[in-house]
């Protein structure tokens, strides 16, 4: 973990930034993707005083414009200021589709793991299996949400385990990289009157998935784990992912949460159950393991 190489070893031929400037400059791209479109999307009756999303177009817009726009913002820094290959920020290795697919369906493995986990310690009350199922609309709009899905959370590893990892990386070496990288994305999904176990929930989030970005060479895998996640956990249950509940029937199964939100992880959604965390600190664990010669 003291290495300064991640992805390739590739050199900038532009400017790198500090390493203690990197971190707040992550945060002002974030914060002038948010604010340069909420007009808009305000005079579109898209999003609230509070900047979060109405209804399920709302969804769509808050998952897909924002981060577009960071994206693009932090793509082109790389490009015309750092001036680096997209190699270096963790697009590379062979057959990235493949393993996109199959860090997916390891995504919907995990969250559904957790969600069973959840109900089967006694904290869902089991309602109606596969309600989606009774109308194609929802699956329409189920459909789309994994494209959004695809982009918020595509985007997401790209700018956090992509860029951000790899810029403090060579600069102060992996170690400080994993650590700057989980501060930031805690305090990003931190929200005021947040409980510690939320916190703690986004920190293991944040570890597992630069350890896994670390391992594995390249943010494939963990991109399209983030995506599965995300989708699934918003469509699958009916239960909150990340402080939000999309307007649509479940896919799977009605879940009704009942027990402490240490368990249920409460109106953030099970990623702040105890349970999930445990199941992070499992994962960062084997992260940890030396590779088998």
């Amino acid at each position: 973990m003291t290495s300064k190489t991640i992805f390739s070893t590739e050199p900038h031929k532009g400017w790198l930034p500090w390493g203690i400037l990197a971190p707040f400059l992550f945060i002002a791209f974030v914060i002038a993707s948010v604010l340069i479109p909420s007009p808009w999307l305000r005079s579109l009756g898209l999003e609230d005083a509070e900047g979060g999303p109405i209804g399920l177009n709302g969804m769509y817009a808050y998952l897909v414009v924002a981060f577009a726009l960071n994206g693009l913002m932090v793509l082109a820094w790389i490009w015309l200021v750092e001036r680096r290959p997209l190699s270096t920020v963790g697009l590379t290795g062979p057959a990235p589709l493949t393993t996109l697919f199959r860090g997916l369906l390891i995504g919907w493995v995990t969250i559904s793991t957790v969600v069973a986990s959840i109900g089967f310690a006694g904290g869902y009350q089991v309602g109606e299996f596969g309600p989606a199922l009774s109308s194609p609309a929802p699956l329409g709009s189920m459909a789309i949400l994994l494209l959004c899905f695809a982009i918020q959370a595509g985007v997401e590893e790209f700018i956090f385990r992509g860029w951000l990892l790899s810029v403090v990386t060579r600069k102060w070496g992996q170690l400080a990289a994993v650590v700057a990288t989980t501060l930031v994305f805690t305090f990003l999904h931190w929200s005021p009157g947040q409980a510690w176990q939320d916190m703690l929930g986004s920190a293991l989030f944040s570890v597992f998935a630069c350890l896994w970005a670390i391992r594995a060479g390249n943010i494939w895998g963990v991109m399209g784990w983030h995506i599965g996640w995300n989708w699934l956990l918003s469509i699958g249950f009916g239960v909150p992912v990340t402080g939000f509940v999309v307007d649509l029937p479940a896919l799977l199964v009605h879940l009704i949460p009942q027990g402490p939100d240490l368990l249920t992880g409460g109106s953030q959604g099970p990623e702040a159950s105890w349970i999930c965390s445990g199941l992070f600190l499992i994962g960062i664990v084997f992260l940890l393991l030396p590779r088998k010669v």
